[in-house]
């Protein structure tokens, strides 16, 4: 039995999270972490309840777990990961915003042995948006991105479309021009330029979380697209993570690295 703590507990990901480690087969979720929601009951899912409470350090000793599941904010991410790492916890993160340097120097710090498993994504269709993008760049280098996320996301661009712009760099054999910047009638018109990708980031209520790789080509275009419309589609995913994390070490960085090939 895998004992599962889970940060970030009482928000919209968070309770998703609790539902899904409880569902799984041989997984439980040992402690509900949320700063902001102490005492308040979470459901399980499995008609049972779970109780929030407010210290990572206290829960950590009090219900000795070996994975911590991180679905909370940039502002309180990295003060998570140094508490559980110090104690030897293997981490799932979700939550974007820490430069990979910072994610690194983290991991080093930790007991030999222990994993810090990132994924900008855990969505499964979306690790395979990245990958047939991929495929595409190496044929199609001239290619933008338009990531669509919920109102209340904290950081723009998202964790996904930063990742889709890196594994493109490293794809395609050129960098062609990106015309119109010069001539922006409204600064920041043609979007972010990330490793020499222009990302375009969309914030809006009712969205969730999606993302369109756009290529262009002589007489052509190709749009590579990936829709979450409910959260329950990147569970599958955070299940994978929890049973595979105990079996890695160091940083790892997105779920494409549990998938194979």
């Amino acid at each position: 039995m895998i004992e599962v703590l889970v940060t970030g507990a009482a928000g919209n990901m968070g309770r998703e999270v609790v539902k899904a480690i409880t569902a799984a087969e041989g997984m439980r979720v040992a402690a509900a972490v949320d700063p902001g929601a102490e005492g308040r009951m979470i459901d399980d899912g499995a008609l049972g309840e779970i109780q929030c409470v407010a210290d990572l350090a206290s829960a950590i000793l009090d219900s000795r777990p070996q994975v911590m599941v991180d679905f909370t904010h940039p502002s309180a991410v990295e003060s998570n990961l140094r508490t559980a790492l110090a104690a030897g916890v293997d981490c799932v993160v979700g939550t974007t915003g820490l430069p990979v340097a910072q994610l690194r120097a983290l991991a080093g710090d930790a007991p030999e042995g222990t994993c810090l498993f990132v994924a900008p994504n855990f969505a499964i269709g979306a690790v395979l948006m990245m990958r047939f993008a991929v495929e595409a760049a190496r044929y199609m280098p001239h290619v933008e991105i338009i990531e669509l996320h919920h109102d209340r996301k904290a950081d723009a661009p998202s964790g996904t479309a930063l990742r889709t712009a890196g594994l493109i760099a490293e794809a395609r054999l050129s960098v062609p021009l990106a015309p119109g910047r010069e001539t922006e009638l409204a600064q920041g018109a043609r979007g972010a330029l990330v490793e020499d990708v222009t990302i375009h980031s969309v914030r809006l209520p009712g969205m969730v979380a999606h993302q369109e790789v756009l290529f262009g080509g002589q007489g052509q275009t190709l749009s590579i697209r990936h829709d979450s419309i409910d959260r329950t589609s990147f569970m599958p995913g955070v299940v994978l993570a929890v049973g595979e994390v105990g079996k890695l070490s160091g940083l790892v960085i997105g779920l494409e690295a549990l998938m194979g090939e």
